[in-house]
């Protein structure tokens, strides 16, 4: 139920570590907002339309102060960041501390007290934006691992919300989580929701273990009781907060509508043309990190050009890598090895016209990614650690035809509900190897029955019915949400 707010204020409110649309600025100076590519805007659309709703979340660039402003009927509530917050809260704790921890630590952590402070700092901003924001008993829905410190901060000062957090990235075993010398507070922080969402049951799991080990919490089911064991809690009301696993998907709908125009189509035909017309096209699509596993592809690739299992110009891999965190060391140096290996793959397998992998550093509107979609014969999908992978179904959406294959890490969440696809372990290479070739020979009949099961799985379970789960278990929290 919508309830009616007071003036200046919001029945639901959105926090999250960006705002849903970029501050593009043209040649002359001028400049516009666009909206953001990605699930969680998409995600968000459909649930704050109707409502009395705002977002809160950074602008992108260390600009000015910008005045909140209406878009399609909400408000964006941006926050300001230094050049320094940037690089102490984002870059550096963010990405540089969380962001490598929670992916199995597959580069190391780095551990700077000063960015742990300006962690502290930006999300008592996230919170006290949004406590001025929400209308009395609002519903406020938190997003992902750069404001973990948000739901108990907002507790504190609105006791009257109803709090939701939703983390879109694994969360580690607290062998691992252990590690960070703030994860006491990060917990205590996290607690302050009434109902913290997971990709995965086994990261829900690791939270509630961690509680356990590190605060002292106890559990029922998936509902985490905490009495206040730090000295400043004694004699507080126990905390319930229950968690649950809340698998995040896409605009089924959307995506295969894109893929179906004529325009798309074409496109399609276009790039398998420009790409020499192979038998077989491999498709690789990932943000440049470390997790996505692309040197391992590259790997796996480079061998079985080596043992002749697939020559140019029958096959070529096209490597679609998106620029992120440049900034940061890790991704100058991910950049250069890729570089490298591309480099080395083309000069020891291409021939003239033909190239055994075309390596693309860019990002791509969704029409040319649907395109692309329907030009590949097989998806890579190959992350060390992923949260979800929304790649692999928006792959799925794509496919209309029934047609192509997906080769899926068992390490994504994705694999959980795909499990048609062809799971692999990407660190072993030989079975990463066997598992393309599986992809690429398997009989027609075969592959259109996988598809088309991964289709039907990702149109019922769809973005929107992952909003309308969450936010029903939030409703609920502590008790579980009627089945009726």
């Amino acid at each position: 139920m919508v309830l009616v707010s007071a003036a200046g204020t919001f029945d639901f409110v959105v926090a999250a570590n960006r705002l849903p649309v970029d501050r593009v600025v043209e040649a002359d100076g001028s400049a516009h907002w666009q909206t953001s590519p990605g699930g969680l805007v998409s995600a968000m659309d459909p649930v704050m339309q109707g409502r009395r709703a705002a977002w809160v979340g950074w602008a992108g660039d260390p600009t000015d102060e910008i005045a909140p402003f209406d878009r399609d009927g909400i408000r964006l509530h941006p926050l300001m960041l230094t050049v320094t917050e940037i690089q102490d809260y984002y870059e550096g704790f963010s990405n540089e501390t969380l962001w490598p921890l929670y992916h199995d630590v597959i580069v190391p952590p780095r551990y700077r007290r000063r960015w742990w402070a300006a962690y502290e700092r930006i999300n008592t901003r996230f919170a006290e934006a949004v406590a001025d924001l929400a209308a009395p008993g609002a519903t406020v829905w938190i997003h992902d691992y750069q404001l973990q410190l948000v739901p108990s901060m907002l507790r504190a000062a609105r006791p009257d919300l109803r709090i939701g957090w939703f983390n879109h990235i694994p969360f580690p075993p607290v062998e691992l989580f252990g590690q960070l010398p703030w994860g006491r507070s990060v917990l205590r922080g996290l607690l302050g929701a009434d109902f913290l969402g997971f990709q995965r049951t086994n990261d829900a799991g690791n939270f509630m273990r961690a509680c356990h080990q590190l605060l002292g919490t106890t559990s029922t089911g998936d509902v985490v009781s905490w009495a206040g064991a730090d000295d400043d809690l004694l004699g507080a009301e126990p905390r319930r907060v229950r968690t649950g696993a809340v698998p995040i998907s896409i605009d089924f709908t959307s995506m295969d509508e894109l893929a179906r125009e004529p325009a798309v189509r074409h496109r399609a035909a276009e790039i398998r043309a420009s790409l020499g017309d192979p038998q077989t096209v491999l498709l690789g699509v990932d943000r440049l990190d470390y997790t996505k596993g692309i040197r391992h592809r590259l790997r796996a690739i480079s061998e079985l050009f080596a043992d002749g299992e697939i020559t140019t110009p029958d096959v070529t891999l096209l490597q679609i890598a998106t620029p992120s965190r440049e900034r940061v060391r890790a991704y100058q140096e991910l950049r250069s090895q890729i570089d490298g290996q591309v480099g080395r793959i083309n000069g020891d397998f291409s021939g003239i016209g033909a190239s055994a992998v075309h390596y693309l550093h860019h990002s791509y509107p969704r029409e040319e990614m649907a395109a692309l979609y329907l030009a590949a014969d097989v998806l890579l999908v190959t992350p060390l650690r992923d949260g979800m992978n929304l790649v692999a179904k928006e792959y799925a959406a794509s496919r209309w035809d029934g047609g192509g294959a997906l080769v899926l890490s068992e390490f994504t969440g994705a694999a959980q509900e795909l499990s048609q696809a062809f799971l692999c372990n990407p660190h072993d290479i030989v079975g990463l190897k066997q598992t393309i070739l599986r992809a690429m020979r398997e009989d027609p009949a075969a592959l259109r029955k996988r598809m088309l099961a991964m289709r039907r799985r990702v149109r019922t379970h769809d973005v929107h019915a992952w909003a309308r789960r969450y936010l029903d278990a939030l409703e609920a929290a502590p008790g579980k949400p009627s089945r009726g």
